[in-house]
């Protein structure tokens, strides 16, 4: 695991703090439904980059991502999005962007619907819960003129799934042994996303991206150390 996590942990300002990882392991319920969203806003955010950037069919991801926005916001069942699972649209245009994009929003739809199945083992209902500061905070800082914005929005998509991986990671000790299992099995996915992520930001940029990337990764350190009220999976200390 030391291979997969060494350049995700080298590419993050910092660790996630002890306090934080004592608090989810404290609240996996709140956990495991925060998550839930984490990995729906994640297709999305992908999708939404895809159709401003590039030549998707929209009305196809619109109907691939339909249901499971319904079970978001209390629309549909989620055992009747388990049932009934969404197939999977087929894309004749393909390009960089689109071919890593579009595998990463069917990996993040997949873990949607398996973070759905442990939820129903343990008798968690999907509720409705605020988001994390986490994601808003950080697009804040991002460039407003094209490539620039581009470029941004692609590092940032590559801190958050870096994080996303280090958190899978270092929740794994303090987790029962069903939670631990697919944490890891994340590991390996989250990993290539942040990497299709960075690859994207070097591709699009008309200048190196170093600087871009230590200044983002300052301001994702940032929240991740500052005290949070709320306890989500992208949230700071615990005030």
């Amino acid at each position: 695991m030391s291979a997969l996590l060494d350049p995700i942990l080298n590419f993050l300002k910092c660790p996630t703090p002890e306090r934080w990882l004592h608090a989810a392991a404290a609240d996996p319920a709140t956990l495991l439904i925060d998550h839930c969203n984490c990995e729906l806003k994640a297709a999305q955010a992908a999708v939404r980059l895809m159709r401003r950037y590039d030549a998707v069919p929209e009305q196809a991801m619109r109907e691939w991502l339909g249901p499971y926005e319904a079970v978001s916001f209390g629309r549909m069942a989620p055992s009747e999005l388990l049932a009934n699972r969404p197939a999977t649209p087929v894309i004749s245009h393909k390009s960089e962007m689109v071919d890593k994009l579009f595998l990463l929003v069917r990996e993040e739809l997949h873990h949607f619907e398996q973070v759905l199945e442990i939820m129903a083992e343990r008798g968690v209902r999907y509720g409705a819960v605020s988001a994390s500061r986490y994601a808003n905070e950080l697009l804040a800082v991002a460039r407003k003129t094209e490539p620039e914005a581009l470029v941004d929005r692609l590092i940032i998509g590559a801190y958050i799934e870096a994080r996303s991986c280090e958190r899978f990671a270092a929740l794994i000790p303090h987790v029962d042994e069903r939670l631990g299992r697919f944490y890891h099995s994340l590991l390996r996915s989250e990993a290539r996303h942040y990497q299709d992520y960075l690859a994207l930001a070097e591709r699009f940029s008309p200048e190196p991206i170093t600087e871009r990337v230590e200044a983002l990764g300052k301001a994702e350190a940032a929240l991740i150390e500052r005290p949070d009220p709320q306890l989500r999976f992208h949230s700071g200390v615990p005030a």
